[in-house]
């Protein structure tokens, strides 16, 4: 059974970091891309940053670029975001996102498509 597991949300302040954890699990972690998507309630969700396993082909949305950054440890099948100088807009619901077929940039922007897996939320709250 294909699944991931994200962690690392938390209450920050505004500049603050937080890393964000994504752990797969049941699948040959290689074989795919994986990102965050993240969902404010009452918005549409967002594509934050992806990244593919293998080459390490990665994808950032305008708004978190320069400040976030994406990586991920093949031998122990986890990815993560780092995230720093956080703002009050990046609170949110974060949830990580598994597909074998697409690129990073498809998966992180085309998201009302199917995917292998999708992680449970992890939440992220920046005050001002």
């Amino acid at each position: 059974e294909v699944q991931l597991q994200a962690s690392g949300g938390g209450l920050v302040q505004a500049g603050g970091s937080l890393r964000l954890s994504c752990t797969a699990s049941g699948f040959t972690y290689d074989d795919y891309s994986i990102g965050w998507v993240r969902q404010v309630p009452g918005k549409e969700r967002e594509g934050v940053s992806c990244i593919n396993n293998e080459d390490g082909r990665t994808y950032y949305t305008d708004s978190v670029k320069g400040r976030f950054t994406i990586s991920t440890d093949r031998a122990k099948n986890t990815a993560y975001l780092q995230m720093n100088n956080l703002k009050p807009d990046d609170s949110a619901a974060y949830y990580c996102v598994a597909d074998s077929i697409f690129s990073p940039s498809r998966i992180c922007t085309v998201l009302d498509g199917k995917r292998d897996a999708w992680g449970q939320g992890t939440l992220v709250t920046v005050s001002s």
